[in-house]
């Protein structure tokens, strides 16, 4: 294993993301918040992962996972690796995954690593903890994968240490910038997260598709998923049933043409209704996210409830009918379907127990759980639920 990548805020969807990518046999799931790769991690360009925070290099592998055991082999370690640093300050930082220790205990020992490395002839300076992990913003602005910087991170996996070093990580302010510097949003249709975007575009394309190779997006909105495929080096297209949100896309991709350096990548945007339209440009595979309901603040009742995901059901189920006549067998879709939140857990689309009957096959990961790739956030009534299919 040769690169480690440390997950998000939902493990099990950036563990789907990394098996699309790179294949089953090629990851191990890593304690809960990392993945060991045998892959480089060049194989594929971070910046297009919207599941990993941070990809490092394996240091090493300890067969213990005491902290005070851990630190003592710090600091013995550590010193010999200064000679290969250039000139100058060290900004070093620490990050826990899975230890039981507190983020005071973890700066204490930082510390007692920094007097080892004066003593050593190193001029260096703490980045302290706020929790047991540092955040991208950190690791970002105190320049930890500069060639200055450490950020050393531990990783508890069962019995063991993986002690790993980060080489990226995540760009939140890229991510910022293409998410509200984009000219045309629109929160009626919901606001699909760019990293979100970039997970299933990743999902439905595994790591087989060419460069160049077209996506179809049938609910493009304001064009989210097509821009992040576009990044990527995919020709987009797209679809929508409202003039409106062509117009939108259409506005948002010149923007990224004109903002983005990108090469000339090939774009196309129509109105069309998902459900009958037939779409006129040939594409590879399918990505997007689908008709959500209508917003909601709060859990309805259940009669509301039903209503709401009936009338979904029906979008959905004509919408597989249609595409499924047009794509030949093989062909890979991954789409982000509602799903509702409530007391008694999620309530699901009832047109995903039937999907072997319209034609489809529902992809199951290896190292992850179908049924927990739920994209949410905190107070959220309405989750995407990610449903890779292929067509039969």
């Amino acid at each position: 294993m040769s690169s480690l990548y440390i997950l998000g805020r939902q493990p099990e969807i950036g563990i789907a993301e990394l098996e699309s990518l790179l294949g089953a046999n090629n990851i191990k799931p890593i304690g809960t918040h990392a993945v060991l790769s045998s892959q480089d991690a060049n194989h594929i360009p971070f910046s297009r992962l919207g599941g990993c925070v941070k990809v490092c290099k394996l240091l090493t592998q300890l067969p213990y996972t005491d902290w005070n055991k851990l630190i003592t082999y710090l600091f013995s370690a550590a010193p010999q690796f200064l000679n290969y640093l250039p000139e100058g300050k060290l900004n070093l930082g620490i990050s826990a995954y899975g230890f039981d220790v507190s983020p005071a205990k973890i700066n204490a020992s930082a510390l007692q690593l920094k007097k080892i490395i004066k003593n050593a002839g190193k001029s260096v300076r703490i980045v302290p903890n706020v929790k047991n992990e540092l955040n991208s913003a950190q690791v970002i602005h105190n320049k930890l994968t500069s060639k200055n910087g450490w950020e050393l991170v531990l990783i508890k996996d069962k019995n063991q240490t993986i002690l790993a070093q980060t080489v990226h990580v995540q760009d939140i302010e890229a991510y910022a910038a293409r998410d509200q510097k984009r000219p045309k949003r629109d929160a009626r249709v919901g606001m699909l997260p760019p990293k979100l975007a970039q997970i299933i575009v990743n999902m439905a394309s595994t790591g087989n598709n060419r460069f160049g190779a077209t996506v179809l997006d049938p609910f493009c909105g304001t064009g989210v998923v097509l821009q992040e495929a576009a990044i990527m080096g995919f020709s987009v297209y797209g679809t929508d049933i409202e003039p409106r949100m062509i117009e939108f896309s259409t506005e948002n991709l010149n923007w990224l043409d004109e903002t983005h350096e990108i090469g000339n990548f090939e774009w196309f945007v129509e109105e069309g209704d998902a459900m009958q339209v037939k779409w006129s440009r040939n594409f590879d595979f399918v990505a997007g996210e689908t008709y959500l309901g209508r917003p909601l603040n709060s859990l309805p009742d259940e009669k509301t409830l039903q209503k709401i995901v009936s009338d979904c059901d029906h979008i959905h189920k004509r919408f597989l009918e249609n595409i499924a006549k047009q794509i030949k067998p093989g062909v890979r879709l991954c789409l982000a379907v509602p799903a509702w939140k409530t007391n008694k857990g999620y309530t699901h689309l009832n047109v995903l127990d039937y999907l072997e009957k319209l034609g489809y096959t529902r992809q199951s990961f290896v190292h992850a759980d179908s049924s927990r790739l739920i994209y949410h956030r905190e107070g959220q009534t309405v989750g995407r639920e990610l449903v890779v299919l292929t067509r039969k």
